[in-house]
């Protein structure tokens, strides 16, 4: 079975910083595109980050400049690096995946369930 599931999130001060880790686990192989998402609270959730396969990156504009999203392969895990958080930022971050099971099987979606970062002083 496979699971993606994100951890990090915390409750920061502005100006601080976190990673957030999204790490895909269970019977994998291979692990195409890995978005990043925010859902503000009482809004749509918003895709923030997205990193290809092979490493290509691309930004939001809201967030370019401040997020970087980068992923470890061989550790099936993609990292998103957050600084000078502000208290828009605050919300939940959900990681989307898109996985193969097999040589034989179609891409399939998978989201995780998200980690909460708080921004606030």
């Amino acid at each position: 079975q496979v699971q993606v599931k994100e951890s990090g999130g915390d409750l920061v001060q502005p100006g601080g910083s976190l990673r957030l880790s999204c790490v895909v686990s269970g019977d994998i192989f291979y692990i195409g595109n890995v978005v990043w998402y925010h859902q503000a609270p009482g809004t749509r959730r918003d895709w923030v980050a997205a990193i290809t396969s092979s490493g290509v990156t691309n930004y939001a504009d809201s967030v370019k400049g401040r997020f970087t999203i980068s992923r470890n392969s061989a550790e099936k895990t993609v990292y998103l690096q957050i600084n000078n958080l502000q208290p828009e930022d605050t919300g939940l971050y959900l990681c989307y995946a898109v996985i193969r099971r097999s040589s034989s099987s179609r891409p399939a979606d998978f989201w995780g369930q998200g980690t909460q970062v708080t921004v606030s002083s």
